[in-house]
């Protein structure tokens, strides 16, 4: 199974989104709270190559982007090779 890494804010309803389709694929997940842990956001920005918005979504170590860069990988049926199912 892939590893995947998700950054993400409370309230946030892209997050929410991203989560809940990981959720419903029962996929496991390594959540990093950048507004509970804010020492966490420069590494987010470094992985992400500037991207500063949550979600940031990273499978296998690879940055993928946010929720909506998810959603149309999974309209093209790309994410779930990606996540090893």
């Amino acid at each position: 199974m892939a590893k995947v890494e998700i950054y993400t804010k409370a309230y946030c309803p892209y997050c929410m989104r991203a989560k809940a389709l990981l959720a419903q694929k029962n996929i496991t997940y390594q959540e990093y709270k950048i507004d509970q842990q804010p020492e966490l956001r420069p590494l987010m920005i470094e992985r992400a190559s500037g991207g500063s918005t949550v979600p940031q979504i990273f499978i296998d170590d690879q940055h993928i982007g946010g929720c909506d860069e998810m959603m149309m990988l999974e309209a093209r049926g790309g994410l779930d090779p990606l996540l090893s199912l």
